[in-house]
């Protein structure tokens, strides 16, 4: 009997004695590769730099349905914190306890079980998995995506299997994510004795008051599916350890979460231009780690969300609030949502699952599997 044939747990446990703590596998791809090959998937393994990922597709022709996740997880912190071992995947009364059982090990073991206990008389079925979820995102989803793309495996949906719902199993859908922005500003003055201004530039007199004006800033008033965009202060450094010197330069970093209203660009122009009211010749450094993105309400997602009310009677909410997500890489190919268990522990000391939460999201996804196959 294969490890997922009638039960999600067994494959579960075994990713979760894995120790891919990112960007590390562990062997968690080595397990899935091994138990996709028995349940007829080809599976197709991908390094990119030094990070292991894995393609697996069943079907060959018709609608194509694909789960996103991802073998690697946080490190664990303090192993004196947790009452059980991290990578042991021990159940006690009915929980099982380990690093990546509710992110997302138990998603990824609940969604094969699925894919097992599922006749596919049509259609294509596809996993795409990576090992850089939690580190730097660099080598593992956005490489997958481009091999995809190159060789004409973009499905139609993806479901990606992140931890979503809030309080109980099925309760909330997330269909998009705000972006993420951090900037780093740099004011460049002229040192000098506190006692003789005039022969000093003091940078902190020209970035503070611009970081006031754009922390006043409203950025908008959010949309039909986003809260309002924020910005945040996140830090102001001079680096002075005098109280008599005028520092030669002072930094901020900031961070800005915004919705479907702004881009990357817009926000870099809009800071420029802030900050030249100001400091004309400030360093302004951007790095975005996602723009936002929204799949709006159809089809697809009223599979997945009628799938979940079959089997949990709730009928869940659509929301796109939280983090980043690859989820964010994936919607620049395709329509995605992201569904999985409740993640209320992720990231914590004890991370844990119900046993019967794993095997209910199995026969979501079940579910949502005959929807787009049938």
């Amino acid at each position: 009997m294969t490890l997922t044939a009638t039960d999600p747990l067994l494959l579960a446990q075994a990713l979760m004695r894995c120790r891919s703590v990112t960007p590390a596998d562990g062997g968690a791809q080595l397990v899935l590769a091994a138990e996709l090959e028995r349940l007829g998937f080809a599976v197709t393994r991908l390094r990119f730099g030094n990070i292991d990922n894995l393609f697996a597709e069943r079907g060959t022709s018709g609608p194509h349905l694909c789960f996103a996740g991802h073998t690697d997880v946080v490190p664990t912190g303090p192993t004196e914190k947790w009452r059980y071992d991290p990578f042991g995947g021990i159940v006690e009364d009915g929980v099982l306890y380990g690093r990546g059982a509710c992110d997302m090990k138990g998603a990824i073991a609940a969604f094969i079980a699925a894919a097992a206990n599922t006749e596919q008389a049509t259609g294509r079925i596809s996993l795409l998995i990576t090992g850089d979820e939690e580190g730097d995102a660099t080598d593992g989803t956005v490489k997958m995506l481009e091999w995809a793309q190159a060789n004409g495996k973009i499905p139609d949906f993806c479901i990606v299997g992140e931890p979503t719902s809030k309080v109980q199993l099925g309760d909330t859908v997330k269909i998009g994510r705000r972006g993420s922005l951090n900037a780093r500003i740099t004011v460049t003055g002229r040192q000098g004795h506190a006692a003789y201004p005039q022969l000093a530039d003091n940078p902190i007199h020209r970035l503070v008051p611009a970081l006031a004006v754009l922390a006043a800033h409203r950025l908008d008033v959010g949309t039909e599916w986003f809260e309002p965009s924020s910005l945040q202060i996140t830090s102001v450094d001079v680096g002075n350890t005098a109280s008599n010197v005028i520092p030669a330069e002072a930094t901020a970093k900031l961070n800005i979460r915004f919705n479907d209203l702004h881009s990357e660009a817009s926000l870099t122009a809009w800071l420029r231009e802030t900050l030249d009211n100001f400091a004309p010749n400030a360093d302004l450094a951007v790095k975005c780690s996602g723009e936002a993105f929204l799949t709006k309400p159809g089809e697809a997602t009223a599979k997945l969300t009628g799938a979940i009310e079959r089997v949990t009677g709730i009928a869940p909410e659509l929301d796109t609030g939280g983090g980043t997500s690859d989820a964010r890489f994936i919607s620049r190919y395709c329509p995605v949502a992201e569904f999985g268990l409740v993640g209320i522990t992720m990231h914590q000391s004890d991370e844990c699952v119900a046993v019967s939460e794993i095997r209910k999201l199995s026969g979501i996804y079940k579910s949502v599997i005959e929807s787009f196959l049938q």
